[in-house]
């Protein structure tokens, strides 16, 4: 699970937790995580992580030693190889200073790895949602059956549209969008599918179902005078080739995999 570091910062401040905030302030070279990059450590719990490893150990002792009262905030650098033994060969510095101190409402949000139109809340659907609960990304989850989505809230930043007709929502999504579509019906499939070729500035386009099934829409897209380029975009099958199973939770590990490497492949994916 990924934690949201500066919401448990938030809600530890309201409680007036004891803790430290560890953050990398600089970083040069090969290394675990990046600048900006935050961990909370309390005397029973860490937050978060700075990369793990030897690194990560000699922080949280540290910042126990703060915590304790046997140090000062500090700003420490290390070498990675040299100083700790890491194979990364880079060097960090980190900062170390009370959390009552802070300001996490200052700390940027992490930006969304892509923004997602879902189209089907059935056990695929939901088990996709389920992974994504935990990733920074913008995910609007769309079926025209209310009761069909789970009882239990999403996540935040997981946007459930209980709308008719559903492919209408297609026009919403911004500019290089990423799209899983998987419903219940196959004439729906097409005619959600259809929209987004239609627009054509999707990332990705991924559509729930068999090579046989892939034929048969492609014939009825290009009866319909729709690109062969635009066609060639389509995914399906969906997910991250070579993993085999059909059941809801290894397709949905493929298919965020997936979504994944298309984001990190963009021009502005962060390097």
């Amino acid at each position: 699970m990924t934690i949201d570091v500066r919401a448990q910062a938030l809600a530890w401040r309201a409680a007036a937790r004891p803790a430290v905030v560890v953050e990398v302030t600089r970083s040069r070279g090969s290394v675990p995580r990046e600048a900006g990059t935050r961990m909370l450590v309390a005397a029973d719990q860490v937050l978060g992580s700075i990369g793990g490893g030897h690194l990560e150990l000699k922080a949280i002792a540290s910042a126990r030693r703060l915590l304790a009262g046997n140090a000062e905030p500090t700003e420490q650098h290390y070498a990675l190889g040299p100083a700790l033994g890491q194979c990364c060969g880079g060097a960090v510095t980190l900062h170390l200073w009370p959390l009552d101190h802070a300001q996490p409402t200052d700390w940027p949000l992490p930006l969304p790895r892509f923004h997602l139109q879902l189209y089907g809340a059935g056990h695929v659907g939901r088990a996709i949602v389920h992974l994504l609960s935990d990733l920074p990304c913008r995910v609007q989850w769309i079926d025209e059956r209310d009761d069909e989505f789970p009882q239990s809230a999403s996540a935040p930043h997981i946007e459930r549209l209980c709308v008719e007709p559903v492919e209408a929502e297609v026009a919403l999504a911004p500019a290089g969008s990423c799209f899983l579509v998987l419903t219940h019906s196959h004439a729906l499939d097409l005619a959600i599918t259809e929209a987004i070729l239609q627009r054509g500035d999707f990332a990705y386009l991924g559509l729930i179902g068999s090579a046989t099934k892939r034929a048969r829409f492609l014939h009825r897209f290009e009866a319909r005078g729709i690109a062969p380029e635009l066609l060639a975009r389509i995914t399906c099958p969906i997910g991250v080739p070579g993993i085999v199973g059909k059941e809801p939770e290894v397709i949905a590990l493929g298919v965020v995999a997936q979504l994944l490497q298309v984001s990190s492949a963009a021009p502005d994916a962060a390097t």
